[in-house]
């Protein structure tokens, strides 16, 4: 019964946190266009909030992960796939406290279309992790 109770906490916190992951780029595509110093200033706010809400809720999602890979013994090389895909989930994420500062510091170079690919990368992400976890192919 724990593990059913800690996959579904997983579960709402990994759906939390890529719900954060897909609006914030979708924030930076209208900073990338802004050009109302009241409306950038509005944006840069809700960016910062859901940024540190996203940061909170991906401790959880990461740390019941790790309780579910090692206290349950779960294994198979469908799960090293997943782990590096993890990985590089949470570099996007950090990737994209990188480019808030920037917006903070008024620093952006990059266009509303590139933020608009940019914004594509947790939908790629998020679905190869279900595949691997759902189908386990290897």
């Amino acid at each position: 019964m724990l593990y059913l109770w800690t996959k579904a906490l997983h579960i709402v916190f990994i759906a939390s946190w890529f719900a954060g992951l897909f609006y914030l780029p979708r924030i930076f595509v209208n900073l990338a266009q802004e050009t109302n110093p009241e409306a950038t200033a509005r944006l840069l706010g809700m960016a910062r909030r859901l940024y540190r809400f996203s940061m909170f809720i991906s401790v959880p999602a990461v740390l019941l992960g790790l309780y579910l890979w090692m206290g349950f013994g779960i294994k198979g090389g469908w799960l090293h796939a997943k782990l590096a895909l993890v990985l590089v989930t949470i570099g996007y994420h950090h990737m994209c406290g990188g480019i808030l500062k920037k917006f903070e510091r008024g620093v952006n170079t990059r266009s509303h279309t590139w933020y608009r690919w940019f914004n594509e990368v947790p939908v790629v992400l998020l679905l190869a992790i279900v595949v691997l976890v759902v189908v386990k192919p290897f």
